[in-house]
């Protein structure tokens, strides 16, 4: 599993994470990462879910240059 951390003090529109949390817990897919379980510790939020290697996905999308036809079968899928 992966445990992503995410400060919700830093955070100016704590409802949108909360919106996202409920979209990915209540769809399964098997192209999307797995969420398995979240937890308030102390004014942190931690989101359980499936470990992937590569890192993260915003991490891929700074490094990574698609074409307009790759971003749309990435898309796709």
């Amino acid at each position: 599993v992966a445990v992503k951390q995410v400060s919700l003090g830093k955070q100016p529109q704590k409802e949108l994470i909360f919106n996202e949390l409920l979209v990915v817990r209540n769809n399964k897919h098997p192209n999307i990462v797995i969420y398995l379980d979240s937890y308030l510790v102390g004014d942190k939020l931690w989101i359980i879910m499936e470990y992937m290697d590569g890192g993260p996905l915003s991490s891929v999308i700074k490094e990574v240059h698609m074409a307009e036809g790759e971003i749309a079968a990435v898309c796709r899928e």
